[in-house]
């Protein structure tokens, strides 16, 4: 399995699960393989301890091309998934994370947008301009998933990213990369910006009383 995408994959989810981004059973990774299908983590499979066995292959059309374990189910995520690759076309990574921070930021604002600092870190998700104005789209979150996907499909027709993430409201982060690497990267900076965010907040407050 050294040339599996699934090894990569494994080593991400156990990482964010230490860091309680991937707490219990919640969040998803998943990435592409040449023909254009996706391995993705299966549903109720607790982050911290997957195997091989513990992903689903589909296609882009939504249909099961692999299933390890014939009593596992795809992640109620993965309409999500597809509506990153089918909007991104160069997207090899799709990694969705459920943090606080993310949930904290999301109630910061009350549009559908996160305006993000205009700091550093944002060069790391391919922002290279001085004091940068990048917001981040926010999404509604709804009890059914593909209600979400295709509000995300019908935003991106028409709207090009500044950044390649994107946020649920109360819900959690979901980023795209050419790599799992990069994917990898982008969570990390991501969730950096959103604990800048959330102690920025703070201080403000901390500083008016």
């Amino acid at each position: 399995m050294s040339d599996d995408l699934r090894v990569e994959l494994i080593a991400a989810a156990k990482d964010f699960y230490d860091r309680g981004w991937m707490v219990g059973t919640a969040g998803n990774l998943s990435s592409r393989l040449d023909d254009g299908s996706f391995w993705i983590t299966a549903s109720g499979r607790q982050k911290g301890k997957l195997t091989a066995t513990d992903f689903i292959r589909i296609n882009l059309d939504g249909a099961i091309v692999e299933q390890p374990h014939p009593d596992s189910h795809p992640s109620a995520e993965t309409s999500i998934h597809l509506a990153v690759y089918n909007s991104f076309p160069e997207a090899q990574a799709c990694y969705h994370v459920h943090s606080v921070e993310a949930n904290l930021v999301s109630r910061l604002v009350a549009g559908n947008a996160v305006s993000l600092p205009a700091i550093e870190m944002l060069k790391g998700l391919g922002v290279w301009e001085e004091n940068p104005q990048v917001s981040m789209p926010l999404f509604a979150n709804y009890l059914e998933v593909p209600k979400i996907a295709q509000e995300i499909l019908e935003f991106f027709a028409t709207s090009d990213p500044k950044v390649p993430a994107l946020l649920i409201r109360d819900h959690g982060v979901t980023v795209w990369a050419k790599s799992p690497t990069a994917a990898y990267n982008y969570i990390e900076i991501v969730e950096y910006i959103f604990r800048y965010m959330i102690t920025a907040s703070q201080s403000i407050l901390d500083y008016k009383f």
